[in-house]
């Protein structure tokens, strides 16, 4: 049995690929970022692929991980 295609919502995308240009201009590779903000690998790449809808709580997390404010994980163009 095959599973259905997920139907990804542009503005996760839009985040998680904000989120990830974040990381990587930090320097983190996205494992060792995942470590530093204790999280799984597997589910914090799920919010870079935009297949996840995070939590306040873990936009939080995220943003704490990179010494940012939540706001500025939205991407400019949203």
């Amino acid at each position: 049995m095959k599973k259905k295609a997920k139907l990804k919502n542009p503005e996760l995308i839009s985040l998680g690929q904000h989120i990830r240009k974040l990381r990587k201009a930090a320097g983190f590779s996205q494992e060792d970022f995942a470590n530093h903000i204790e999280m799984n690998r597997c589910y914090y790449g799920t919010i870079e692929r935009g297949e996840t809808n995070a939590t306040y709580l873990i936009l939080g997390k995220i943003a704490k991980g990179l010494d940012i404010k939540h706001r500025d994980l939205i991407p400019p163009d949203a």
